[in-house]
Parts: structure tokens; C-alpha cells; sequence
């Protein structure tokens, strides 16, 4: 009998907390500032004594979970659970870290993955840069769609000059630009390093046959994030042939486990990210991007240190990650730092 039918049937004693976390420094998106993370920690102690060690971390702006959801969902099952099917589906945080605390974590099949550097907004990327160049990172991300597009534009030439000539960046519009201010970008882009730009385009009546016209139309990749939210969303892009990237955040994953057999199927490029979620998370995330049997491109977990309170970060922002540095994060160390 597989073990999540196993987890289903057992009984576990559940401990739940929330937590809300300063960030060290404002996380700037295209929807604004970003100044403290919530979320909701779980313990689970099973009838032989093992504890796990789960984090719910929805994203604010995506759907209808947020932390006091989650928390008003794990109080209701009154310290008992039996598995992830007690959770509402449309509550994919809070299954994630039910999976995590109940089922045992695949076996690596990576021996390594590479990591991508989370630039900050802005100028202050220039001067960011060249520290995380010299510690290694040759993959970069850096979030657009904040400032005006052409002031963006001029800034990622200056970026650029600070980085090494292998380098690769990824930008991230997060849904903030009309299509004319995509093909502005997808132009220059065509002749500068940039690894893909993901969900360029708002969120509107036609934006399916924009996104795939635009794909049509210029050289470098789109990636996929918001657009892949809901299973169905993930299914009408597997349908429609989609061969971009589709950037993965297990820890707000609608049927995780459904959704990379699929796109492992499809031969799918995939890119495993970060939610800016704590080493709890962080953990279970990562084991399963190592647990991934095709090619990786390189994580987007560079963006730690995060929390101003340092006990909660997940590991260190290097250019290189391995199955022993996941690993050795301890989700005790956190849950009891959160007491």
C-alpha cells in the first residue's frame, strides 16, 4: 500500500502556529512593498512518536489562502489529523506542508543543482550584483515591471556590465506590462543574455493567444508562474503544447505530486522556486526539486538571508546546492524559535 494511503490511515497529534516574520529589507513587486512574511507552521507527532515538520506559506494576492485561513483550518480538525486529505483543496500552502509533515521525502536524484541569485528591485541591484557575482552566481533574477519600463530597460544594460560575460538573468514582470511594453523587452532581450522573462503580459481577456503569440514571435523563452496556479490552469498550458519554461513553487502547488508527473511527461522545462518561505518550507520544497527526474535549470532559491531574524532562514544563498545541505536544515530548530 503506498505510504500517503498509510499516512491516511494513521492518526497524528497536530501542533499549529502562525507565524509573521519581518523581511531584512522590503521585497518590491509589480502589486508593491512586501514587508512581513505569514504563514503557518505544523507540527505532527505520529502513534510510534516520529514528528514532522510542516510550513504553510500561501502567497498574498493568489487566491483565498492566506495565513489566517490556514490557521483557521488546522485548528479545526481539534489536534488530530490523518492525512492531506483533510485539507480543502483549494488550500494547496497548507496541503503542501501536511505532505511534508506526514510523508516520508523522495530520494534525491540531483546530486547538485545550481542556484539563481535574487537581485533586488531597482538600482539597488547595481550594486548588489557585483557581490553575488563574486561569490559565484552566474544565474540571476531580477524583478521588472516596478518602475517605468524604459527607466527598467536602461538599468539592465548597467546591470549587466557588472556581471560576468557567462551570466544569465531571468526577469520577472509578475503580470505588470501590456503586450506593446512586452515586445519592447522581448526585443532587447534577444540580443542580451536573459535566460527567459516570466509572466510578462497583465492578466486580461486574450491574454492566452497573446502569451502564445508573443511566444511565437520572439527568440527568448516565457516562463510561466501566476498562469499555472490551478490545476486547470496547469492542464490547459500542458494541452495547449506549451514549451517555454512553467516555474514551480511546491510550496503552492494545487496537487503537486499529479502536476510534475505531468510535466515530466511533456518533457516540460521546469524551474523549481522559492515562495520566500522559511527553512521549513524551504526543505520540503527543495528535496522535491532534487527529486525531479529530468533537467533542472538552475533553482530560484538564492534569496536567503531573508528575515530579520536570522534563526529562520533557509540555507545559505550559494551558487551550488546538494541533497546534504537540505539536509542538514533542522525544522525542530525553527518551530521551537517560533514558540
Amino acid at each position: 500500500m503506498p505510504f500517503t494511503q498509510i499516512a491516511n490511515k494513521m492518526e497524528f497529534r497536530l501542533e499549529c502556529r502562525k507565524y509573521s516574520l519581518p523581511f531584512r529589507s522590503v521585497v518590491m513587486t509589480s502589486s508593491g512593498a512586501w514587508n512581513v512574511r505569514q504563514g503557518v507552521f505544523i507540527k505532527v507527532t505520529g502513534p510510534d512518536g516520529r514528528v514532522g515538520y510542516g510550513e504553510a506559506a500561501p502567497v498574498p494576492l493568489r487566491g483565498k489562502e492566506d495565513a489566517d485561513v490556514d490557521l483557521a483550518a488546522c485548528q479545526a480538525l481539534n489536534g488530530v489529523l490523518r492525512g492531506v486529505s483533510q485539507i480543502p483543496a483549494d488550500l494547496p500552502a497548507l496541503r503542501s506542508a501536511v505532505r511534508a509533515a506526514t510523508e516520508p521525502a523522495a530520494a534525491p536524484k540531483q546530486a547538485s543543482l545550481g542556484v539563481a541569485a535574487l537581485l533586488p528591485s531597482g538600482r539597488a541591484a547595481l550594486k548588489e550584483a557585483p557581490r553575488l557575482a563574486e561569490a559565484g552566481f552566474r544565474v540571476f533574477k531580477w524583478k521588472v515591471g516596478i518602475a517605468a519600463a524604459a527607466d527598467e530597460l536602461a538599468m539592465l544594460d548597467d546591470l549587466l556590465g557588472y556581471l560576468p560575460g557567462t551570466s544569465r538573468v531571468r526577469l520577472d514582470a509578475n503580470q505588470a506590462w501590456s503586450r506593446r511594453t512586452a515586445e519592447t523587452w522581448l526585443a532587447a532581450a534577444a540580443t542580451r543574455p536573459i535566460e527567459f522573462i516570466e509572466e510578462p503580459v497583465a492578466d486580461s481577456e486574450g491574454r492566452e493567444d497573446t502569451l502564445l503569440g508573443l511566444a511565437a514571435d520572439y527568440p527568448v523563452p516565457i516562463a510561466l508562474d501566476e498562469s499555472i496556479g490551478s490545476e486547470a490552469g496547469l492542464a490547459r498550458w500542458l494541452d495547449l503544447g506549451w514549451r517555454g519554461f512553467f516555474v514551480v513553487k511546491p510550496q503552492v502547488a494545487l496537487g503537486i505530486d499529479g502536476a510534475l508527473e505531468r510535466l515530466h511527461a511533456a518533457q516540460a522545462r521546469v524551474v523549481f522556486s522559492s515562495v520566500l518561505e522559511t527553512a521549513i518550507g524551504a526543505q520540503s520544497a527543495l528535496r522535491t526539486a532534487f527529486s525531479w527526474p529530468g533537467r533542472v535549470p538552475a533553482l530560484g532559491f538564492g534569496v536567503w538571508p531573508l528575515f530579520a531574524d536570522s534563526r529562520f532562514d533557509g540555507p545559505p544563498a550559494v551558487p551550488l546546492l546538494r541533497p546534504e545541505d537540505v539536509s542538514r536544515i533542522s525544522p525542530e530548530a525553527v518551530w521551537n524559535a517560533a514558540s
